[in-house]
């Protein structure tokens, strides 16, 4: 698809989820890590207008300077910008303001599209094919922040009522073995669009593993938690222990139990808890201490890659508007739920490949900046894009970020 069809499709897709909201839902920014909707709509727009626009066209005018102050997020190199744990307070520019400043965006991305669209070698090219990974970035932020705000909410509302699948139980757990070996892993450069930190490729060396089949299930993470396992204290990592304690968590924090047992919040509203459901929305900190209960660890993104090698990119996606991870297949062989359901927590931290730089500029505090203090998550999630997901793609998060999609697969050594 060239270029100018995709700007539009991706666009158009980040609106098409906000259908189901009401203009109340737009502006409210549940806690510091949640944006409100408003602010994703505004700050992908502002996206394209700072890095494409302002730089590759000069017919374009801004509708209104004060937004790129409000709608930068991190962007040091781009500028000044307003307190992110305050977001939720900014009533102006109001929602269909925002609405007119993405269209005013889309205007002068359609004029720089017309003159640019057969001319890939044109410098704004791979910064608008960067702008539009960022905004399916967003996409899946939009939901899982939004689903955050509702789930504050003493109303519990529903983003969008869906159909359930019968409750069932989860398939056994089997191991995908592996042999040790060197292996090569990362982004190949003719490969397609990714992002800095997928690459470079390099080899590894792997010692022999075996990475479960598919993910853990509702089921077996309720057998952790009735076992005590959120009051153990040598299961956990030691701020992972200090957090609990501090935070008070006994269960995945979309969870409740009450006299007619356990209970799951979705972005379809509450429902009794699935079984077969693969856990989500759980921090590193769980995914670890539950690994440990269970008697085995989380893998290596390496071992992940490894596995994932062979395997289609295939699963439930946002487009499947499910909005939910979904059980494994009884009757499926080989490895399951390796993209769409729920990211996977690895043990590996956020890290730079061998090789790794950084782009110069404010491009450059994309991935970069952040490699400290996070863990990679790997696959893809029930919130993401299709054309998003891929065997390379390295999402990254905190030790306590639980308001994700994101689930635990194990591993074992050999």
């Amino acid at each position: 698809m060239a270029l100018s069809g995709r700007y539009a499709a991706v666009r158009a897709q980040t609106e098409a989820l906000c259908e189901p909201l009401e203009t109340e839902d737009y502006v409210v920014s549940s806690m510091v890590d949640v944006s409100p909707t408003k602010w994703h709509l505004a700050h992908t727009s502002w996206f394209f207008e700072t890095f494409v626009l302002r730089e590759h066209w000069p017919a374009y005018a801004p509708r209104d300077d004060r937004y790129a102050y409000l709608f930068n997020s991190y962007y040091v190199q781009a500028g000044e910008r307003h307190c992110r744990a305050q977001r939720g307070l900014v009533t102006r520019p109001t929602v269909a303001e925002v609405y007119a400043y993405r269209a005013h965006v889309d205007e002068g991305m359609r004029a720089l599209l017309a003159a640019i669209d057969g001319d890939p070698a044109h410098p704004a090219a791979p910064i608008i094919e960067l702008g539009l990974n960022h905004e399916q970035q967003h996409q899946e932020l939009l939901l899982t922040d939004i689903k955050h705000v509702f789930w504050t909410n003493p109303l519990r509302p529903a983003y969008l009522a869906r159909v359930r699948e019968t409750p069932g139980d989860p398939p056994p757990l089997a191991w995908i073995d592996v042999a040790e070996g060197v292996y090569r892993i990362g982004h190949e450069p003719d490969a397609g669009f990714a992002f800095d930190n997928e690459g470079p490729a390099h080899r590894v060396f792997a010692e022999a593993f075996a990475l479960a089949s598919r993910l853990v299930s509702n089921a077996e993470y309720l057998e952790f938690v009735e076992d005590g396992g959120y009051a153990t204290t040598p299961l956990w990592l030691s701020n992972g222990w200090a957090t609990v304690q501090q935070r008070g968590w006994t269960a995945p924090i979309y969870w409740d139990k009450s006299d007619d047992g356990w209970t799951e919040f979705t972005l379809a509203g509450t429902r009794p808890l699935d079984p077969a459901e693969p856990v989500c929305a759980v921090s590193y900190y769980e995914a670890d201490a539950f690994a440990r209960w269970a008697g085995y660890r989380l893998p290596t993104e390496m071992e992940w890659e490894i596995v994932a090698a062979s395997a289609p990119v295939e699963g439930r996606f946002v487009e499947g508007r499910l909005f939910h991870p979904g059980p494994a297949s009884a009757s499926a062989t080989g490895p399951q739920q390796l993209y769409g359901d729920a990211w996977q927590w690895t043990q590996s931290p956020y890290v730079g490949y061998p090789g790794y730089t950084p782009a110069p500029g404010a491009i450059g505090e994309y991935n970069g900046k952040w490699m400290s203090d996070q863990w990679v998550l790997r696959g893809a999630s029930c919130a993401t894009p299709r054309s998003h997901a891929r065997r390379t793609y390295r999402n990254f998060f905190p030790s306590d970020a639980r308001w994700q999609f994101a689930g635990i697969r194990l591993a074992k050594d050999a």
